[in-house]
């Protein structure tokens, strides 16, 4: 399909992960995706014009950290002007953790940045990379009525759904379906045609420039409780030398021990200047500290509710608040404040 001066203008940034492999005489191989249309050539029939760069070294996600997300980021922050949307594909073991980081550090976002990946190489029989790349170019290119990007924030594009980055769950690992939004609707279903949920989708009331940033702290522990967890096992994790603060994986409603050592544990590292924010273990509803006894101890202790907030969106918004040189008043301030719709404060 020729292309229109108009056509919309794709960035597509490939990190590694599955979805651009191939298999070779010597095993599975990332692609060269400066030949896309000769791996994927029913993208071309979009009409669409599709650049793309990749890592030097594409990457296992297992491997990812904030050196590759502010990879991401300038990425995108060094062509923002030049094109209508991007398409980051990743694999898909940490792609809800880079999905909400990258919501908190490509501040004032106006564009869709749409990350997608798969379970299945593309150039499989029963492969799910082609359609989830070719949704994905499309979620990227679509406008509003207004003729403004349908999507201006972080989503992730996975078979049948579009959901916000930072709300964003990798829930099965062998699934087609591999993610979902447990606390908040999806903004999209992809079926016959891509329908958007347009009440849930973010907008914004000015159009600032992008402003990137690229300073993630990684000094932080997650703490899972589980039945029969010691004292020693505790003081010894809060004890970790360099850390700021503390994501502690709680019971339910985020309940946890209310034996004396352990709210004392807690109390201690708080006045020693750690921080420590509340996630529950479970994948729907969130933390209610106030419902329960065992939580209001917690909050005695100075332990700060999370809501609803995942647990990939906690960790990467505790990195991006350490990192922004805050005092411990204002990261609080901001940990029980929604930044760009990752949790639902009650």
């Amino acid at each position: 399909m020729a292309q229109s001066a108009k056509a919309p203008k794709i960035l597509i940034i490939y990190t590694g992960g599955t979805i651009g492999m191939v298999e070779t005489p010597n095993g599975l191989q990332p692609f060269d995706f400066s030949h896309l249309m000769d791996n994927v050539p029913k993208i071309g029939k979009l009409g669409y014009q599709i650049e793309s760069v990749q890592f030097p070294q594409p990457i296992d996600s297992s491997n990812m950290n904030p050196s590759y997300w502010n990879q991401i980021v300038k990425d995108i922050a060094d062509r923002y002007d030049e094109f209508d949307g991007f398409v980051v594909l990743h694999g898909t073991d940490t792609m809800a953790y880079t999905a909400s980081a990258l919501s908190f550090m490509l501040r004032d976002l106006r564009k869709p940045v749409v990350i997608t990946g798969s379970q299945l190489p593309i150039g499989d029989i029963r492969e799910d990379g082609t359609e989830n790349l070719i949704s994905a170019v499309e979620v990227a290119a679509a406008k509003d009525e207004n003729g403004d990007p349908m999507i201006q924030e972080v989503v992730i594009s996975f078979q049948d759904y579009i959901i916000r980055g930072s709300r964003s769950t990798k829930f099965t690992s062998t699934g087609f379906h591999a993610f979902k939004s447990f606390n908040y609707p999806a903004l999209g279903t992809i079926d016959l045609h891509i329908n958007y949920a347009k009440p849930y989708l973010m907008r914004h009331n000015e159009n600032l420039p992008l402003n990137p940033f690229y300073s993630m702290d990684p000094n932080i522990l997650v703490l899972w409780l589980y039945p029969g967890i010691t004292e020693d096992v505790v003081k010894a994790q809060l004890a970790t030398p360099g850390i700021k603060a503390v994501i502690l994986r709680t019971f339910g409603a985020g309940n946890a021990p209310t034996e004396q050592w352990f709210l004392d544990a807690l109390s201690d590292a708080v006045k020693k200047g750690l921080i420590i924010y509340n996630v529950t273990q479970c994948l729907n509803g969130g933390d209610e500290q106030k419902r329960y006894y065992t939580g209001d101890m917690l909050a005695k202790a100075g332990v700060i509710s999370g809501y609803d907030i995942t647990v990939e969106a906690a960790v990467t918004k505790m990195m991006y608040l350490l990192g922004s040189g805050l005092s411990k008043d204002a990261i609080v301030q901001y940990l029980t404040t929604p930044i760009v719709g990752e949790m639902t404060v009650n």
